[in-house]
């Protein structure tokens, strides 16, 4: 009999351990969203911006073109959309995580006013809320593409660290879009193919 209790502790610790690790998993990759709208708090995104030597109208058409037109195979992984409007779209995002062995999958919508404005939303993901938009700005030397965003979480401390920890990468991510944004505009700009 004395055997069997620690036996039975073992099997509950790698109970508990092997849930705590697939609710990490499902909370990373966005599979097991949590959304309970308990001790809800707000951390803001950026803002990030970039300079681009190319009008307004280009800038808008590198970012809209894979949405509101044909997703070129390029990007396929890391966009998927699901429903087309004429202004608004409802996609899938995939993003690479944990050295590329994991893919978080967010679901936005994502709404353009040309040559303006581009906005995002959350509706699936690894937070409950997220808005984000970009603005473009025309200036003399071509456009300032500014970015910035508001992320909610739930859960109050527990919540609020999970979101440092998530916002850490969305920004990063976001920083590398804009950053090819910048050089496919200026590469089409400057009479590149597209």
């Amino acid at each position: 009999m004395t055997g069997a209790r620690p036996m039975r502790i073992a099997l509950w610790g790698a109970a508990l351990g092997g849930a705590a690790t697939a609710g990490y998993l499902g909370l990373v990759t966005a599979a097991l969203p949590v959304d309970v709208g308990v001790g809800r708090r707000f951390r803001r995104l950026g803002p990030q911006t970039v300079e681009i030597a190319a009008p307004r109208d280009a800038v808008f058409e590198v970012v809209s073109g894979p949405y509101l037109g044909r997703t070129p195979r390029a990007m396929r992984e890391k966009l998927n959309v699901l429903e087309r409007g004429s202004d608004l779209v409802l996609a899938e995002h995939f993003t690479p995580i944990a050295g590329g062995r994991l893919t978080a999958v967010t679901v936005e919508t994502v709404r353009f006013t040309p040559p303006e404005r581009i906005d995002f939303r959350l509706v699936r993901g690894p937070v409950p809320q997220v808005t984000e938009s970009f603005v473009l700005h025309e200036t003399g030397s071509g456009t300032r593409l500014e970015y910035e965003g508001r992320m909610g979480t739930d859960l109050w401390r527990p919540g609020q660290w999970w979101g440092a920890q998530v916002a850490a990468r969305w920004e990063s991510t976001v920083a590398a879009s804009l950053s090819a944004i910048r050089a496919e505009a200026e590469r089409r700009a400057q009479g590149g193919r597209r």
